[in-house]
């Protein structure tokens, strides 16, 4: 009132500290953590967070090979979660070099822990059958099963399709994790597993509210759909592993199989088909070998 200028006081820049605790919290806050789909964030979180509350307070500049491979040895016994781990960090510490953090990244070129594990369980034919036989058409499970057996998406993208997803007979998708855009053909299968379905509905898996599944919930209820049947092995991402498996069966090369599940390299692919690709190059070389058994040809045809 007497026309003094008022300077309004300044926020004090918070210091950046040296420990892991202190990287993770500007990691979660940055565009690189804001740019990855929703399940991404919770799986990233989940692993960095329990990983902070056990070495939290290391500073981050005297952190070595020798430190993260003491670390990681400690789940040697259990190796694809030491894989993970060594994955997450990694990231982690890309972001301290980018943001000036630490001049380099101690556990760049580290090597992970072989793995005699595949994942998730790839359904088999006779499971598929048994799943069908205690949950027939007409069941939600029923649904459930075609809708990811049919199109090989992650239980994340198979809670989300709707009818606003059916184009000229093809689902549409744009795959939550990667970001992917696909248009998948419907077949028949599954086309009668939809003509039931409500056209208002606001997606084709829905609780027993009528609310869209989120994919957690959903990975859950499946689990209790698996369990009756007794199937205490499979789980909804098996059905993903399966649909590549049907098409690697069927002859599909790569680059087929990679247009319905979105992978974005071979090896990916071959991950999932592995077992596949092997008994139908099995099947095929004894084929030739038939054949020249009942068709012998001499090495010098003269």
């Amino acid at each position: 009132m007497e026309g003094v200028k008022l300077e309004r006081a300044k926020a004090k820049t918070p210091t950046v500290k040296d420990t892991f605790r202190d990287l993770l919290r500007l990691y979660l806050g940055s565009a690189l953590y804001s740019k990855l789909s929703p399940s991404s964030k919770r799986n990233y979180r989940v692993i960095l967070e329990k990983f902070c509350e056990k070495y939290g307070n290391w500073p981050v500049s005297q952190f070595s090979p020798k430190h993260a491979s003491a670390i990681l040895a400690k789940l040697s016994d259990t190796p694809e979660a030491a894989n993970t781990l060594m994955k997450r960090l990694r990231l982690l510490l890309n972001f301290a070099v980018d943001i000036g953090m630490i001049p380099s990244n101690p556990m760049a070129g580290m090597k992970g822990y072989k793995s005699d594990g595949e994942g998730y369980h790839d359904w088999t034919e006779e499971e598929i059958a048994q799943f069908i036989a205690r949950h027939p058409p007409g069941a939600k499970a029923h649904l459930a099963l075609m809708l990811m057996l049919s199109t090989g998406q992650r239980k994340s993208d198979a809670v989300r399709m709707g009818w606003g997803d059916v184009v000229n007979g093809m689902m549409r998708v744009r795959q939550q994790k990667t970001g992917t855009p696909l248009m998948i053909p419907i077949l028949p299968k599954l086309k009668a597993a939809l003509a039931d379905q409500p056209k208002d509905a606001p997606t084709f898996l829905r609780t027993e509210y009528g609310r869209p599944f989120s994919a957690a919930g959903f990975g859950n209820w499946m689990r209790d759909r698996c369990d009756e049947a007794g199937l205490p092995n499979c789980a909804s991402h098996g059905l993903r592993k399966a649909c590549a498996r049907r098409l690697a069966e069927a002859g599909c090369t790569i680059h087929q199989i990679k247009a319905i599940t979105g992978h974005k390299t071979d090896a990916e692919v071959h991950r999932y088909t592995a077992k596949a690709d092997q008994v139908r190059l099995a099947h095929s070389a004894f084929e030739k070998l038939q054949d020249t058994a009942h068709n012998p040809k001499t090495a010098n045809p003269l």
